[in-house]
């Protein structure tokens, strides 16, 4: 049969033509991020990078990562992974003094305002979780954030859930394979 047939189309109907979607993991064994007893967030968003490539991949889509398994390159390695890509999302936990401070936002320039809040969107949907910000998209100088490299060079940073949190930690446990299926679904659209 032609190539053609055998490639992947978007939902417009048209062929992906070399598009590279790059996805990578917040923190490391370094610096594990925040963290809720044993749960810490390096090793939660090293999941999210995994279960998001395993799902991008069974879709035929080119992507770019910052490790497998529970490794990942530092932010300094990881920014140079999103030149040249159509998107770049590095996966995140927000953390809070308040147990009871939930839900998911992304932080990006305002160029990709739209796909951080579709990505916010298919998180909240399956986790029922809040949409923060302008629905679920806030600028990088947001709260205490001021300027961030992944952000600064053209990447989301999108926080999944509040690790802090115990309900929606739990409710993480329960359903990342659904979440990352809900990630890549919108990855695939871009």
């Amino acid at each position: 049969p032609p190539k053609d047939i055998l490639r992947p189309m978007n939902k417009h109907g048209s062929f992906f033509m070399g598009k590279i979607i790059t996805i990578t993991a917040g923190h490391s064994n370094t610096d594990p991020g925040a963290c809720n007893g044993m749960h810490r967030e390096a090793d939660k968003a090293q999941d999210m990078r995994n279960i998001v490539a395993y799902y991008l991949k069974q879709n035929g889509i080119e992507i770019r990562t910052d490790g497998e398994g529970k490794g990942n390159l530092a932010l300094s390695k990881a920014v140079g992974l999103i030149k040249g890509s159509a998107v770049a999302v590095e996966f995140h936990c927000n953390a809070a003094n308040s147990k009871a401070a939930k839900g998911v936002e992304a932080l990006s320039q305002i160029k990709d305002k739209a796909i951080s809040q579709r990505l916010c969107k298919a998180v909240a949907d399956v986790m029922g979780s809040p949409l923060r910000g302008d629905r679920g998209w806030k600028p990088e100088n947001s709260g205490q954030h001021h300027r961030l490299a992944y952000v600064a060079q053209g990447g989301i940073i999108l926080e999944l859930f509040f690790i802090s949190n115990d309900e929606e930690l739990a409710i993480w446990e329960d359903r990342k394979w659904l979440v990352g299926k809900a990630v890549a679904q919108v990855l695939t659209e871009v």
